[in-house]
């Protein structure tokens, strides 16, 4: 009977000859297996993130795009100076064209005391931005614009002409439409310049930016889902 034990061999259902030893190794594979599948898997969870990532990044690069003068890089005691750095310096100065007197407007109509409030952050922002970009602009030799671009003069007149309750969203949504536009050309115009008259616009602009988005956010008549359909 102990011989009988001893020699005997335990058998798998559906796998004949099947021994202890033969078992134990095909478990130890099958464990090898698991771990190589979960370091592959963990391997591509981190990979994928920085994948979408580069791919996200380089997306919207691309479509940030800038009016191009044709004037190239010219050299300043500031730096160079690029198409796209003067382009900035324009559309800062464009920017205060319409949006100071969509602010007056603001406090003037504004029913809530948030509008009114955004009316008087834009146009103390865009004042002191004036003042910097108009000394920019004579720093670098950059001509500036005296009167909003005809899609801003538009934006102007759809504003003065909104009745009633129509005057707040309307304010709210081209005001903070446009300053998302511009928040990017900023970031990527910082990122970039190596003229120091022109990063200091920047700096102060991105300030300005941001806080005009927040004061025509918290109006609460910016409608988020339709913000970036146009």
């Amino acid at each position: 009977m102990r011989s009988f034990v001893r020699n005997s061999a335990v058998s798998v259902p559906g796998f004949p000859g099947t021994g202890s030893g033969r078992l134990a190794l095909s478990g130890r594979t099958i464990a090898t297996g698991l771990v190589v599948c979960a370091l592959i898997a963990t391997l591509v969870a981190l990979l994928l993130p920085v994948q979408l990532f580069g791919e996200s990044a380089a997306a919207a690069t691309t479509t940030l795009t800038y009016d191009d003068d044709g004037g190239g890089t010219v050299s300043t005691r500031y730096g160079p100076l690029t198409a796209m750095d003067r382009d900035f310096v324009r559309k800062v100065k464009l920017a205060g064209l319409w949006e100071m007197p969509a602010g007056r407007q603001a406090q003037d109509r504004g029913k809530t005391s948030a509008v009114r409030t955004a009316g008087r952050h834009l146009v103390a922002g865009h004042t002191e931005l004036n003042r910097l970009v108009d000394q920019a602009g004579q720093m670098l030799g950059v001509p500036l614009p005296n009167q909003p671009s005809p899609e801003q003069q538009s934006w102007l007149a759809q504003i003065s002409n909104a009745q009633g309750d129509d005057f707040a969203p309307l304010f709210a949504e081209l005001l903070r439409r446009s300053h998302g536009k511009v928040f990017g050309l900023i970031a990527l115009v910082r990122d970039q310049t190596r003229n120091t008259v022109v990063r200091d616009l920047a700096n102060r602009a991105n300030a300005t930016v941001l806080d005009h988005i927040t004061v025509l956010e918290k109006t609460g008549d910016v409608n988020f889902s339709t913000l970036h359909t146009y």
